[in-house]
């Protein structure tokens, strides 16, 4: 049977990773002809059909499915190996995947990256920010960011911050000449700046005090899907925010914003990186985790 080469492999574990030619060519730095060409080359060669085409997606076949479950670890491991034979040259470089949440990210940007790139240079990183939970062996990264709580219990977890607190804040331009809301159930008289969850679902508004627990579909003009530009929102009086403190603190000891109802708002367990605790670390990886516990991580402005 034909043995492909390793351009081959890797050509089509990224079409079938991002189901679409035009994604994966920007990926592997080739036109989506010329992919397509060198997949139909290997469907031919080694007689299997590998993938589904149709006008508008790109599936892989059970067989295709089958190979690319397989060969997803192995080319993994082997670009760790060139990643680790390059710290024999006294150096640190490759390429560094990290898929983070908005908060994470403001955090990571702030504290750990500039010092990181500084100090490796020789190091891509990519960080993905994104509004989901991913899989980020599935889909191919190093590291992602969460909640402490919701880190899958085979992966290991570096703390990104310090445990926080979600606030309702609003500014005093919007407060003047209204009634400060003292409970949850006062804010049907008020305008919230709602968010969505990524499936589109409206986020309940979430309090707690002495142990009772209130969620409240809150209402509003406006909806937002990223807790910065609802901070932003609130700076500009359009509303009342509910967001993570850590996102608004500067602003509060500012005073451009004002924290309500203080008893009622949760603590929430902490940010973390967290990667696979069954796997080789990469090389680059290490490196970032080794910056990142030298950090403090402080109030995003």
């Amino acid at each position: 049977m034909y043995k492909p080469s390793l351009s081959e492999l890797t050509a089509f574990s990224a079409v079938a990773r991002h189901r679409n030619f035009r994604a994966a060519a920007v990926e592997l730095g080739v036109s989506p002809s010329a992919l397509s060409h060198t997949l139909r080359n290997l469907e031919q060669r080694m007689g299997l059909r590998l993938l589904n085409r149709t006008t508008r997606s790109v599936a892989p076949t059970q067989a295709g499915d089958w190979l690319a479950s397989k060969l997803t670890p192995l080319l993994l491991e082997f670009d760790r190996t060139f990643e680790d034979i390059g710290t024999w040259g006294g150096r640190t470089a490759g390429t560094l995947r990290i898929s983070a949440g908005s908060i994470a990210a403001q955090l990571l940007l702030r504290d750990t990256v500039p010092e990181f790139i500084s100090t490796y240079p020789d190091v891509e990183l990519d960080l993905v920010v994104e509004g989901r939970l991913i899989d980020i062996v599935a889909e191919n990264f190093d590291a992602g960011t969460r909640f402490s709580s919701s880190v899958p219990q085979d992966m290991i977890a570096v703390p990104i911050g310090q445990a926080s607190r979600y606030v309702a804040v609003a500014s005093p331009a919007y407060l003047k000449g209204r009634q400060p809301p003292k409970t949850p159930d006062d804010l049907i008289d008020h305008n919230c700046i709602r968010s969505r969850y990524p499936s589109g679902k409206a986020y309940r508004w979430e309090f707690e005090r002495d142990g009772q627990e209130l969620s409240i579909d809150v209402r509003g003009a406006l909806t937002l899907n990223q807790v910065d530009l609802m901070a932003d929102a609130a700076l500009r009086g359009m509303g009342i925010a509910y967001v993570p403190e850590q996102v608004v603190a500067a602003y509060i000891a500012r005073g451009e914003l004002e924290v309500l109802m203080p008893d009622w708002c949760p603590v929430l367990p902490g940010l973390c990186l967290y990667y696979p605790g069954h796997r080789h670390v990469p090389v680059p990886l290490r490196a970032f985790i080794d910056v990142l516990k030298r950090k403090k991580t402080t109030p995003i402005v």
